[in-house]
């Protein structure tokens, strides 16, 4: 249903707020994900550890080939040399195909997984209630689905790889060197401790920052959203300025978000990288030290500073994937924080179809609240008899399009109950009530395709010719007809190209071919001319006999020829009867009634008397 602020709503829409989940929990929850193909996990972490030892044999046999090398001349002994360069090459070049080999295959599983989780994000947006959605800005939302997925995405296409990497050449690395001088390894004791710890440190501190990078972008998108959808209407009043200012604070606050989180994140890999170098000058240092001593062959000191940059550079590798892995983490929080919102209720389980409906329809002093401190309906009462016309009618924020939502169950009441064909709604299968009501709200909504499809999305077995019949009845079958295409006009945009009017009327023919046995009308002939409204009307009570309909109307002279007509005050039936009866009572209905079109006479002698 349309937002409408007085209807109760406790206030605008937020971002997403939930209690912080653990490193943890959100892994175990990315595992049911990524466990789904396990195998080629499995084939991931083979060509991951096969590509890495290729790849730590190089620096061995570079100082095989070195010790090769005597002082002085004719005492280099070149076969054993090319020997072992050439078997570098071939470990290098086998090493460089499987790597290769390992990102397309983790690109494939990243797509996988990141598919999987889109799917069910969306999936899980169709089952949410409507107060979901008025609770939380769409832009947030729309920031969860892409920007927190594609992030997502690129970490486990990425860091993940580079992570397994780093452990097995780190590993590998470490057991290299401690085969070549174990004495030297003990430099290593001192700087990895510091690393590790400087790392962690990091790493926790950065994580809300990234968080607060997300959420700001999801509201910066929420407001691009809301802006874009009301541009006519700020340019009418002249507010570019003001809103370039507004977006201006909201796209300051993201952008100093993101560059607090990176520039925090990216200090990072320098200082690791401070340290490892440091441990290398060491090891070049000391490793000389024991070679004129005699301790170690030069080869083997060769050996040894390849293996220690091998094993300190994924270290600060590491550094630069744990900060980017709390991105990945903050978008993930998000991403479950959106799986984790509560779906609507399901049916009782001794949920009932409504079949055969006849269309009574009654209300027993409802009480409800979008907020529970400031309730909207009172002990509202109303009932409609099989086929009749009812309108329901009120101030603004009365409470009307509250009615509507109660009788479609997209809230349940507080107090009170509802029942159609006198059975509870709540025994009722939610599908089979609201297939029971075919609806036409005051803000149109057509999705992008061709006009035959949005006219019948709602019954896709239905013929050209009944689409047809619908459309004539509507009076827009000569418009459709104009088109390029005919029915087979590709609407874009939500029908952009089209004017308001037009869109209403076809909203209109939908509903009229859904040919439901309850109708609910909601402002809808509100964006029609006069004169199309009258012919829709005369088309629509036609239609309507038999079904029993509900009118949200502003414009009483839209509603004289109905049943039943409730006034709707401070949540409860102020009045209730047709036209002529509450006109003669002379209350508020009257009071309203009279109020609108003295409203128009004295518009139209101002007019007469200007000209």
């Amino acid at each position: 249903m349309a937002k409408n602020t007085g209807m109760g709503r406790s206030g605008p829409s937020q971002a997403f707020e939930r209690p912080k989940a653990g490193t943890a929990a959100i892994l175990k929850r990315l595992w049911k994900y990524l466990g789904r193909y396990k195998w080629l996990l499995i084939l991931a972490a083979a060509l991951s550890i096969t590509s890495n030892l290729l790849a730590l044999v190089g620096p061995k046999l570079s100082g095989y080939a070195i010790d090769a090398i005597r002082p002085g001349p004719g005492k280099v002994d070149f076969d054993t040399v090319f020997y072992y360069a050439r078997l570098m090459l071939v470990f290098y070049i086998l090493s460089a195909v499987l790597s290769y080999l390992l990102s397309m295959l983790m690109v494939r599983l990243s797509r996988n997984v990141v598919y999987a989780l889109r799917r069910d994000a969306y999936a899980h947006l169709m089952r949410l209630p409507v107060r979901f959605y008025d609770d939380y800005a769409v832009g947030d939302i729309l920031s969860v689905l892409s920007y927190d997925v594609d992030t997502l995405s690129a970490s486990l296409s990425n860091d993940l790889v580079q992570m397994l990497t780093s452990l097995i050449t780190v590993a590998g690395s470490f057991f290299m060197m401690l085969t070549i001088s174990p004495k030297l390894i003990l430099i290593f004791v001192v700087t990895i401790p510091i690393s590790v710890w400087f790392t962690q440190n990091r790493s926790r501190r950065v994580r809300p920052l990234y968080r607060e990078r997300s959420a700001s972008l999801g509201e910066l998108n929420g407001f691009v959203e809301e802006m874009t959808g009301g541009l006519r209407t700020i340019k009418t009043y002249g507010r570019e300025e003001v809103f370039l200012d507004w977006f201006e604070q909201r796209n300051q606050h993201a952008c100093e978000a993101n560059c607090t989180a990176d520039s925090f994140s990216s200090s990072t890999g320098p200082t690791v990288t401070f340290i490892n170098n440091l441990s290398l000058a060491l090891v070049s240092f000391f490793g000389a030290l024991l070679y004129m001593g005699g301790g170690i062959s030069l080869g083997n000191v060769s050996s040894f500073v390849l293996y220690s940059r091998k094993f300190s550079g994924p270290i600060n590798e590491f550094a630069n994937i744990i900060s980017e892995l709390q991105s990945a983490l903050a978008a993930a929080e998000r991403l479950f924080m959106l799986l984790d919102a509560k779906p609507e209720e399901p049916d009782a389980p001794n949920a009932r179809e409504l079949t055969d409906v006849k269309g009574a329809v009654s209300l027993e002093k409802v009480g409800f609240g979008y907020d529970p401190s400031r309730p909207v309906l009172r002990e509202f009462t109303l009932e409609a008899k099989p086929g009749q016309v009812v309108a329901i009618v009120g101030p603004t924020g009365a409470g009307k399009t509250t009615v509507i939502n109660l009788l479609m169950r997209f809230y349940d009441a507080d107090t009170g109950c509802i029942r159609v064909d006198g059975q509870p709604i709540e025994e009722l299968t939610r599908a089979s009530l609201r297939r029971a009501y075919s609806m036409v709200l005051q803000d149109t909504w057509l999705f992008t395709g061709t006009v035959f499809e949005n006219l019948a999305y709602g019954r896709p077995e239905v013929t050209l010719e009944q689409v047809r019949a619908a459309a004539k009845a509507a009076k827009i079958d000569r418009f459709i007809q104009s088109l390029p295409e005919g029915y087979d006009t590709v609407l874009q945009d939500g029908g952009a190209s089209i004017s308001k009017g037009q869109r209403q009327l076809l909203t209109i023919a939908r509903a009229m071919l859904l040919d439901a046995p309850m109708l609910i009308l909601d402002e809808a002939t509100s964006n029609v001319d006069t004169r199309t409204e009258r012919l829709i009307q005369a088309a629509m009570l036609k239609l309507m006999e038999g079904r029993t309909c509900f009118v949200i109307a502003h414009r009483l002279s839209t509603i004289q020829n109905a049943d039943q007509i409730a006034v709707l005050r401070d949540g409860r039936v102020a009045e209730c009867g047709t036209h002529a009866q509450l006109m003669q009572r002379g209350g508020y209905y009257s009071e309203l009634y009279r109020a609108q079109f003295d409203t128009v006479e004295s518009a139209l002698k101002n007019t007469s008397g200007n000209e």
